[in-house]
């Protein structure tokens, strides 16, 4: 009897940690595609126009992004910098987490520092650390429509 209950003492921890360690399984997006572990969830739908053309964009989920659509609707003139980006200074710090994208791709919507909002036109490496807040979901044409100089932008919800 006393053999019988030490090994239920020892088998049932053992079962009843398989059974917790067993993964959740991973949710879908709205195309049911699983989403890994480590995607944020994209969340609102913004309309970024830039003189006479729109592009949709869609913003993460995270506080940096959640602090910035606080501000909007926002338009803003776009200062250009290295041929393919232009950026704004906010008028007040957003909460960050940068980190290093390593590459950078064109209709990315990233935060420099605490207050200054990036919006890149071309791919390209970086060694650089950005807050990333969203992206445009085609980027095709974001180059013509913000051209060379400086260009008037503006964004808001959808």
């Amino acid at each position: 009897m006393k053999f019988t209950l030490a090994i239920l003492v020892i088998l049932i921890p053992i079962l009843m940690g398989a059974v917790c360690d067993r993964a959740t399984p991973l949710p879908a997006d709205k195309n049911h595609n699983t989403i890994d572990e480590n995607t944020e969830l994209m969340i609102d739908t913004l309309i970024i126009k830039v003189e006479s053309k729109e592009f949709t964009a869609t913003l993460l989920n995270n506080l940096s992004a959640a602090a910035f659509k606080a501000m909007l609707p926002l338009t803003m003139s776009m200062t250009e910098l290295n041929g393919n980006e232009k950026f704004f200074e906010l008028p007040q710090n957003l909460p960050t987490n940068a980190s290093n994208a390593g590459v950078i791709k064109s209709g990315d919507l990233m935060l420099w520092g605490s207050n200054t909002l990036v919006l890149f036109y071309e791919t390209f490496a970086t060694s650089y650390s950005y807050t990333k807040l969203g992206k445009i979901d085609n980027p095709a044409g974001i180059a013509a429509a913000v051209g060379s100089g400086n260009v008037t932008v503006t964004i808001e919800l959808q």
